[in-house]
């Protein structure tokens, strides 16, 4: 049945999609604008706003959020004359981020905006993200970074590490996929330099790193904040050890966590590894953000135990495990993580939860096992 369900949509999906993309193809600021304002009147035709902008309470007896920062992240995008699907997909994110409620005070863009790290993909990265009505803070990934190390990235964006204060609350911006120089021995091309590097387990590659310069320039950052200010640090991997084969893994993970321990309440949101994912080492909380591409598996060793799996019903359906997310950011310095998938209930993981070591709070059991 869900298959017979499956065809049907994807017939539906392609006689919607050939002058809808004819638009994309050839992209000026004009049609791009006109082709947004045509997703949408798609989207709430087929009822695609389902649940992803869902108001959740996020009200604690009488004590409300300082203020709440969403995100979008691991979009993917190609070119649209290759991949029309991730380009769907970051186009309806975009829908759902402005039609928050309450709105956020900012965006964050968590890396792997593109894939191949094209400035084509970049630049079709940048008009999309132009519609959102929030300021954008942008995160690089692995992808973004790795077909010319950077430049094209660099040249629209800015620095990869930068700090900023909002409403007494810290925030970092931390390049977190530094490799070792695994290319130049091998006279890898720049194209094949990027498909090692995205492949995660290719046996040539190093493991991501903050590495020197950047611990350096994160201690030097932290060193003009107390202690009892809140810290939220934006990342793209994650700062600890998960699952070392696909590179959900930073190896300096340990001394980056020394610079951030002695702070009274600190907060990562990381990207890249496109799941629901909880994690607590001492006064350091993590939440994984969801992509808008695909979903990943859950590693099969590693997971942080406090990790609730999400549920992947359908694996038929696109959209099913992915979306965008939000965190609401409480006075005591840690936030409530809302996750709003495109095709289920949100899930709410409380500040709570991870401040009783998964005695409080627990969110809800997965209802189907991850297939």
């Amino acid at each position: 049945m869900r298959i017979l369900r499956w065809r049907w949509r994807e017939r539906a999906y392609r006689r919607e999609r050939e002058g809808f993309f004819h638009a994309l193809r050839h992209l000026s600021r004009r049609e791009f604008l006109r082709v947004m304002g045509e997703v949408g009147a798609w989207a709430a035709a087929q009822g695609a706003w389902w649940h992803t902008f869902q108001l959740v309470d996020i009200v604690v007896g009488k004590r409300r959020p300082r203020f709440r920062l969403a995100y979008i992240t691991d979009t993917h995008l190609f070119r649209p004359q290759m991949n029309e699907r991730f380009l769907r997909a970051a186009l309806r994110a975009v829908e759902d981020l402005n039609r928050l409620d309450p709105p956020p005070d900012f965006v964050v863009m968590g890396g792997d905006l593109a894939h191949g790290g094209e400035r084509a993909e970049l630049e079709l990265g940048r008009e999309i993200l132009k519609q959102v009505k929030a300021p954008v803070k942008m995160v690089v990934g692995e992808h973004d970074w790795y077909l010319d190390l950077g430049e094209a990235w660099q040249q629209m964006f800015g620095s990869p590490n930068y700090s900023f204060d909002h409403r007494g609350v810290h925030f970092v911006v931390l390049m977190s996929v530094r490799m070792r120089d695994f290319w130049t021995e091998r006279r890898m091309t720049p194209h094949e330099r990027m498909r090692a590097v995205g492949q995660l387990d290719h046996p040539e590659t190093s493991r991501f790193e903050v590495g020197e310069h950047g611990r350096q320039w994160l201690a030097e950052d932290l060193a003009k904040v107390p202690r009892e200010q809140p810290v939220v640090v934006l990342t793209h991997a994650p700062l600890y050890k998960y699952y070392r084969r696909w590179n959900f893994w930073i190896e300096d993970a340990e001394q980056v966590q020394a610079l951030l321990a002695p702070y009274r309440a600190v907060t990562v949101l990381h990207g890249h590894t496109h799941q629901v994912v909880t994690h607590r080492i001492g006064t350091i909380h993590f939440h994984g953000m969801l992509a808008t591409a695909w979903p990943w598996p859950y590693a099969p060793e590693g997971l942080p135990p406090l990790t609730v799996q999400m549920d992947r019903v359908d694996p038929f359906d696109e959209l099913d495990g992915v979306g965008i997310g939000a965190l609401d950011l409480y006075a005591d310095g840690y936030g409530d993580k809302q996750y709003f998938f495109f095709r289920r209930e949100p899930l709410r993981i409380a500040r709570a939860y991870l401040q009783s070591w998964g005695r409080e709070a627990i969110p809800p059991a997965p209802e189907f096992p991850w297939y």
